[in-house]
């Protein structure tokens, strides 16, 4: 076993562990939650994913868990918690104690493209959260059933009327859709799910005629021959799929992708927020989590809290100006 993450957690609480004693020599006061702190954890940390079991998010979330159990010294148990692009979740996660034992998943769409289709005056913005750890940089693509009479995007766009599937309303895979359909005139209908799980299932079904969700979501029914990858919705063919032209090579600029990361409230202590960055940091580099991304078609996402709060913004004013560009109103479908 390799003891380097207990001894690095082990250097953060001594260095806390001074200021700690000084306060509770003099007044015996603010010892208290310094050393609670200082001792994170003590039990075990829930670790919740605001979407449905099997998705993408679900996925990798439970990989990371398991990897960073050791280096965290306690279990990270995942928890379910859909609804809303992950806000249902997130919102909860808000409402309850920032102490650093509970923490989620979330994804890039929800600060960066759900603002464009739900007028919520108490969304979640990512300034209410501390951005533990960035996981993944994950590529949308578009599918149909194996058995469909379209063979190409060409054929799809051609279409007198489409339904697709997306993961659910104010994701990357709804803005993809609208943002391709649109720019090629197409009648077509989306049809929201909450999770990519669910959405590929409905495919799979022949209930749509497409949808379009991520690499991890769909390469297994790909390789397996139930689906036909048609397009990426990424700057350059993706290196899973040569053979499959981006939605770009086809004339239409949609490049959309997901990143996932993991949060905590933003009054989370500082040395706190460093145990659970250190474990994650230690749980990245095992073996095991790289096989599984690797094995899921995920890149990784490396970057720090603020270049990652960055990026959503950027991303935000990016995506609004291409749905304004093409008098996009994303929606429920309705």
């Amino acid at each position: 076993m390799n003891p380097r993450p207990f001894t690095r957690r082990g250097v953060l609480a001594g260095i806390a562990a001074t200021p700690v004693v000084a306060l509770t020599a003099c007044n015996g006061v603010q010892g208290g939650a310094d050393a609670a702190a200082s001792d994170f954890p003590t039990r075990a940390v829930d670790f919740w994913v605001p979407f449905d079991p099997g998705g993408s998010g679900d996925l990798v979330s439970r990989a990371l868990a398991k990897a960073a159990e050791e280096p965290l010294g306690e279990s990270l148990p995942v928890t379910n918690k859909p609804g809303a692009n992950g806000a249902v979740g997130l919102k909860e996660l808000l409402a309850g104690d920032a102490d650093g034992y509970t923490i989620s998943l979330a994804v890039k769409s929800l600060f960066a493209i759900t603002p464009l289709a739900v007028e919520d005056p108490d969304a979640v913005v990512i300034e209410d959260f501390r951005i533990i750890t960035t996981l993944t940089n994950e590529a949308y693509v578009l599918v149909v059933h194996a058995d469909s009479a379209y063979q190409t995007l060409d054929d799809l766009l051609a279409a007198s009327a489409v339904n697709y599937a997306t993961t659910g309303v104010g994701t990357g895979s709804q803005l993809s859709a609208q943002l391709l359909f649109v720019g090629a005139g197409v009648d077509a209908t989306d049809v929201p799910f909450d999770g990519g799980a669910s959405a590929v299932t409905a495919l799979l079904g022949q209930e749509v005629d497409a949808v379009s969700a991520s690499l991890a979501e769909t390469m297994p029914q790909i390789e397996a021959g139930e689906l036909r990858a048609i397009a990426v919705f990424s700057e350059e063919r993706s290196p899973f799929l040569n053979d499959v032209p981006t939605a770009m090579e086809a004339g239409y600029d949609v490049v959309v992708d997901q990143r996932r990361f993991v949060v905590a409230p933003a009054e989370v202590d500082d040395e706190v927020a460093g145990v659970l960055s250190l474990a994650f940091e230690d749980a990245k580099e095992s073996p095991e989590y790289g096989q599984f991304l690797q094995d899921n078609y995920m890149d990784r996402w490396e970057v720090d809290n603020l270049e990652a709060k960055a990026h959503l913004s950027e991303a935000a004013e990016q995506y609004a100006a291409l749905a304004e560009d093409a008098g996009l109103q994303l929606g429920d479908g309705s």
